[in-house]
Parts: structure tokens; C-alpha cells; sequence
């Protein structure tokens, strides 16, 4: 029962057993000013239409008294007696009430007031959010400004070795991943100096089980180098979605980065391609904005056995420029730029973490169906 109930119900039996005893005693108009009780009570309810209703039945049941027989000569002061209790009543009400609206009103000024603060501090975090990241793009560009020659110089020597006939091939496949991955830096940082702007993506369909496959071959001598195991199991039918190649390498070599750096010797990591059924809010955000339909989604799982994250870094985990690690080695913007990416493609990256017993994370892509692609995930013509 709601407490608005309650105060009726209450309020009801009250002017009921005030009735009874000014009927058993209709001579005495004290019982009468007992009608306050109820008046007062159902203030606490803060309806006017309530008050209106009771009022009018505390004032009939007051007047009702003269019904009753009296006294020669005693029903005209009665009468006076009793229209002294319903003025003292309606005076009673009409204070009442408007004490309870003021008190309303002070409650809902407060709880706005509230409100307001919180979407202040909101506003606050996220123009402290830009200003930092604004600062950043600015060292970035001068960074990228001031390396970008001697990427140059590196990638003209690289060049100079791939041409050298004593190459062996096992070198020279070593020599292509460097060159593509200079290549990839020297883009970047193009990309940097000719727009204060985040580089628009170039998405197009492509595999990501290939893709894991190129970053696990780039990064597995740093985790051979420490003792780190690097497993994976990318499937046996191809992973096709749509998205941005550069931004989707970037966002692996995070999270195996992150992975690297929080597991010692001895410790695995394991990377994980594989497949699920979209949520039905998964379903209806695509809807929302204009997307076909995509009832599969490729997943992407990077979990490692290293130290893990204590709760309170978990919640702050996805914040600009927080990082656990030491000045000099860490933005603190890998968790923060690799969820935007995901995000931006129409999937999400979660985590989950135990201290002493490791991190997982798992990057969800809308799968893709659509030109050069069958129903099985196979390419075609």
C-alpha cells in the first residue's frame, strides 16, 4: 500500500471515531477540534483535492452535532461554538497546506539544484577531457614533426638491406614486416601534420583472423624475448568484418601490449578469434542508427595469466591518461583509444580482471556479409 493509502486510511478511521464521540457527547464541543488530527495528517499528503474532501467532511461532521437534541436556548451558542471549530479548521488547513508546499517546493528546488551540480561536474570532467586531449594532439604534431625525418632515413636504409643479395629469405620476410610497419609510422604521422583532426578511417572488409595472425608475428619475439608464451586460435572459418586495418592493428598491439607488460616469465597469453550471436540491444543500437541488421558478431579475446587490476582500477580503466605504469612508460590512452575505435566500428571492448590470476578482454565487431563475401565466410569472385 502506497503512503498516500496509508494517510487516507488513517485519516478515515480518525474522523470516524471523532464522529462516534461527538455523538455520544453532542453538548461537548471539544471533541470537535479533534478533526485537526486527520486535517493535519492528510497535509503530509500533499494533495489539494485531498484537503478540500476532508475539510468538507470534518466541517459536516462538526455541524452534524446540532442535529442532535440540546438544552432549551442552547442550539444558538451551538451554533457559534461550532462555527468557531469549523473557522478554526479551515484556518488549520489552509496553514498546513501551505506549510507542506513550501516544503515541496524548497525539496524540488533542492533536488534541481542537485541535478544541476552533477551535470556540472559532468561538463567539467569532459572540457577537462578535451583540454588534455587537445594538449596532447599539439605535442603529437610537433612529435611527429620532429621524427618524421629519421623514419625516413631508417626506411631508405631498410630498403638498402632488402636489396643486399646476401639477404637470406628468412631475413628478407623479416625485412618486409619492418618496412610495412615503417610504412605504417610514416602514414601516421602524415596523417598528424596535414589535419589537427582524428584521420578519418578508410574501412573496408577484411579478415580479422589475418589480421591478429600479421600483429602476433610483429610482436611474438618481445614476448619470446621476456618468456611469455603467446598462444592463439584463430578459428578455422575466415572472420570477415568492416572496418579501418590501421585503426584495428592499433587497437591489438595495445591490449597485447598492455598484456606484455602485466605478465612475467612463465606467464600466457592467449588471443582468441571466434564467433556470437549479437544481443538483442547490440541488434537494436545498429537499428537506431540507420544500419542493416547483424545477427553475428566476431569477437576478438585477449586474455593473459599476469597480475590483474584491483576494482579500483578497473572503474577508471577506460579514463584518458590513466595508467599504473611508470612516467615514461605509459599515456595512459591505449584502454581509452582502443574502446573509441571499437566503438566506432559499431562494436564494444569489455574487460574483466582478477587480481593475481589476469585480465581478459574482448573486442565485439559486427560481422561482415555484404559484396565478395558468401554465407559461409568465404571470399568470392
Amino acid at each position: 500500500m502506497s503512503r498516500t493509502a496509508w494517510v487516507i486510511a488513517i485519516s478515515a478511521a480518525l474522523i470516524l471515531g471523532i464522529t462516534v464521540v461527538e455523538a455520544a457527547a453532542p453538548a461537548n464541543v471539544v471533541g470537535a477540534y479533534g478533526f485537526v488530527l486527520p486535517i493535519l495528517l492528510i497535509a503530509t499528503a500533499r494533495k489539494r483535492y485531498l484537503m478540500w474532501m476532508t475539510l468538507a467532511v470534518c466541517i459536516m461532521a462538526t455541524y452534524a452535532g446540532l442535529l442532535q437534541p440540546t438544552k432549551p436556548g442552547r442550539f444558538k451558542a451551538a451554533l457559534i461554538n461550532r462555527t468557531v471549530v469549523a473557522a478554526v479548521l479551515i484556518g488549520v488547513a489552509y496553514f498546513a497546506m501551505t506549510r507542506e508546499e513550501r516544503k515541496a517546493a524548497e525539496e524540488a528546488a533542492k533536488a534541481d539544484l542537485l541535478r544541476a551540480n552533477a551535470q556540472l561536474q559532468e561538463l567539467r570532467t569532459a572540457l577537462s577531457r578535451t583540454e588534455r586531449l587537445a594538449a596532447l594532439g599539439l605535442l603529437a604534431s610537433s612529435v611527429a614533426h620532429e621524427v618524421g625525418t629519421p623514419l625516413h632515413s631508417i626506411a631508405w636504409q631498410v630498403q638498402t638491406l632488402a636489396d643486399d643479395p646476401h639477404v637470406t629469405p628468412e631475413m628478407r620476410k623479416t625485412i618486409g614486416l619492418i618496412e610495412s610497419e615503417l610504412s605504417r609510422v610514416v602514414r601516421i604521422i602524415k596523417d598528424q601534420l596535414s589535419s589537427t583532426r582524428q584521420p578519418k578511417a578508410a574501412p573496408t572488409r577484411l579478415r580479422l583472423d589475418e589480421l591478429a595472425q600479421s600483429v602476433v608475428t610483429l610482436m611474438e619475439p618481445s614476448f619470446v624475448g621476456k618468456g611469455v608464451a603467446l598462444k592463439t586460435d584463430l578459428g578455422v572459418e575466415p572472420a570477415w568484418v568492416w572496418g579501418d586495418l590501421d585503426q584495428l592493428r592499433q587497437v591489438l598491439v595495445n591490449l597485447l601490449t598492455n598484456s606484455l607488460a602485466a605478465t612475467k616469465a612463465g606467464d600466457d597469453v592467449v588471443l582468441v578469434v571466434g564467433r556470437r550471436a549479437a544481443t538483442i540491444v547490440e541488434m537494436e543500437e545498429r537499428r537506431k542508427h540507420g544500419l542493416p541488421p547483424c545477427e553475428t558478431m566476431v569477437t576478438l579475446t585477449v586474455r593473459d595469466t599476469g597480475c590483474g587490476m584491483p576494482a579500483e582500477h578497473m572503474t577508471r580503466a577506460f579514463e584518458p591518461f590513466f595508467t599504473t605504469k611508470a612516467v615514461g612508460d605509459g599515456t595512459g590512452l591505449g584502454l581509452f583509444l582502443s574502446r573509441e575505435i571499437a566503438v566506432s566500428h559499431g562494436g564494444s571492448l569489455s574487460i574483466d580482471s582478477v587480481v593475481g590470476k589476469g585480465t581478459m578482454i574482448v573486442i565485439a565487431l559486427p560481422s561482415y556479409s555484404g559484396p565478395g563475401v558468401d554465407r559461409e565466410g568465404h571470399e568470392t569472385a
